[in-house]
């Protein structure tokens, strides 16, 4: 199964950074020195060049200290070398709760190998000291609260690329319900605050995220859903560090998430999943093709999630998926313990956690190809610490969906329940120190296929356990040295075959 999206060739080709005219922001009195605040001068210029018809609005070298910015039709905006757009650290400066704002606008541009600054620990302090929101939130600012660097709604033709964007109060950036949109070698350094996604996709057509490196907060590259899908989508050749998970579908996930290509991206110190796909809001994700991962000290290789967190919608659905070519690397202590705003610990006792694909009672997560995938676990899995077997483990329908959301499993490996057509091909699942669990636990799973798989090494309980598991293959997948059990069925088990 192939999905590559069908990209307009100006996507392709990331865009163009520059249009003809050029507004030197300057010159309409724009200071540069980092302490004047230059929102009205640069908007003045923004004004201009979209009253001309469009242009380039250009950031010479300085530090331009603003309010938020409503970008216009036709307007790119440029910061040379040595130029910063500082945002205000006075909550007062900001509308559209972001920095740089659009809707309904089109052919818009960022570019430059300058820097946006959103200056996010400050304002975050200054939002906090505050303080009327605690009567709505007693932990933190609420999102609504806290600016964005960008926040464009609506927008088509949009080219984002070169630039710097660091220290949101909030999300970096966030683009709803756009179409052509192109990130195009975009770094990010955001870990000033909670929620500091890096790059938010949410109901957007027609995406190209390449080259980009992230360092956030909270998710890395985040996909989400809400009146309209996510279509079309290609992310290739990115970076990702993130105190949640690195690449992310949901967790809003309403309308859904269709023909999205990933490959090669390169992750490295994340707390939680290099890859989840997750549905809890009635969304469908299907045809989805993600390849050649690269995960380093990860909480947690792959997660499927299809839940129902609101039970007046209806359950959505997961299916045709293929993960390939992903080497993962789960260490034992917490990935992201360095980084200024590490995840939350997970407070109930438990063992490492294993990769899992889990639906629901009545609605399986459909048609997943895992293909040439090797994870690496360190292992060290206890009864004393935490015991669980297949028909004790939580169904958690309405929970927030999270690798860690059901507690303990019975799994060190993989951890499959309510799923239909699942095949693991060429996949090792190792642990270097040993484990007292099954490596592989499959619990109402029909159309299984496990082909030249090697799970190693032998743990107390069988290698492989199947609950109520019907039409299963096993192929050229031996049993580890020192295996007692290679194979255990239990319940409603059906049609299950082991061949050399």
């Amino acid at each position: 199964m192939r999905c590559f999206p069908l990209l307009p060739l100006v996507l392709l080709l990331g865009g163009l950074c520059a249009a003809a005219a050029e507004f030197d922001a300057r010159k309409y009195g724009a200071a540069g020195d980092g302490r004047t605040k230059d929102t009205a001068a640069l908007q003045k210029a923004i004004d201009a060049a979209s009253g001309s018809g469009g242009g380039t609005v250009l950031l010479t070298p300085g530090a331009y200290l603003c309010g938020t910015l409503e970008m216009k039709s036709g307007v790119t905006l440029q910061l040379q070398k040595g130029a910063t757009l500082l945002g205000s650290t006075d909550p007062r400066d900001y509308h559209h709760n972001a920095l740089l704002v659009a809707e309904g606008q089109h052919h818009l541009g960022l570019c430059g190998e300058g820097c946006i600054d959103g200056q996010g620990a400050q304002l975050y302090a200054a939002i906090e000291k505050d303080g009327a929101w605690r009567k709505l939130s007693g932990k933190r600012p609420p999102e609504n609260l806290r600016p964005m660097l960008i926040k464009f709604t609506g927008c088509a033709e949009v080219t984002v690329r070169d630039l710097t964007l660091k220290s949101a109060a909030c999300w970096v950036q966030d683009y709803i319900d756009c179409e052509r949109l192109t990130l195009d070698h975009v770094t990010v350094r955001s870990t000033a605050a909670w929620n500091n996604d890096g790059i938010d996709i949410y109901g957007c057509r027609d995406v190209v995220v390449r080259g980009c490196d992230v360092d956030s907060a909270d998710d890395g590259i985040c996909l989400k859903s809400g009146a309209t899908a996510c279509d079309r989508v290609l992310i290739e050749n990115c970076r990702i560090r993130s105190s949640a998970s690195a690449l992310k579908f949901g967790t809003s996930s309403h309308a859904g998430f269709k023909n999205i290509t990933v490959r090669h991206l390169d992750i490295y110190d994340t707390a939680r999943s290099a890859i989840a796909l997750e549905s809890v809001d009635g969304a469908l994700i299907e045809n989805v093709d993600i390849s050649h991962v690269r995960a380093t000290n990860t909480g947690n290789a792959i997660f499927l999630r299809l839940g129902h967190r609101d039970e007046k919608s209806p359950v959505g659905a997961l299916r045709n998926v293929q993960i390939s070519d992903v080497i993962v690397d789960v260490p034992a202590d917490q990935p992201d313990l360095k980084y200024p705003f590490p995840c939350p610990p997970v407070r109930a006792p438990h063992n490492l956690l294993p990769a899992s694909i889990v639906g629901l009672p009545g609605h399986p997560v459909q048609n997943v190809r895992l293909r040439d995938i090797t994870i690496t676990y360190a292992g060290g899995g206890r009864r004393d610490r935490a015991q669980v077997t297949p028909d004790r483990v939580p169904e958690q329908a309405a929970k927030y969906p999270e690798f860690s959301m059901f507690g303990e499993l019975p799994a060190w490996g993989f951890y499959c329940r309510h799923a239909e057509g699942i095949s693991f091909s060429n996949c090792t699942f190792r642990c270097t120190a040993r484990d007292y669990r099954s490596a592989l636990v499959c619990d109402d799973v029909k159309n299984l296929v496990l082909d030249g798989c090697h799970l190693l090494p032998a743990g107390d309980e069988p290698t492989v356990l199947l609950n109520n598991v019907r039409d299963a293959l096993l192929r050229a997948s031996p049993a580890p040295a020192g295996a007692k059990t290679f194979l255990e069925t239990r319940g409603d088990c059906a049609h299950i075959t082991t061949l050399p």
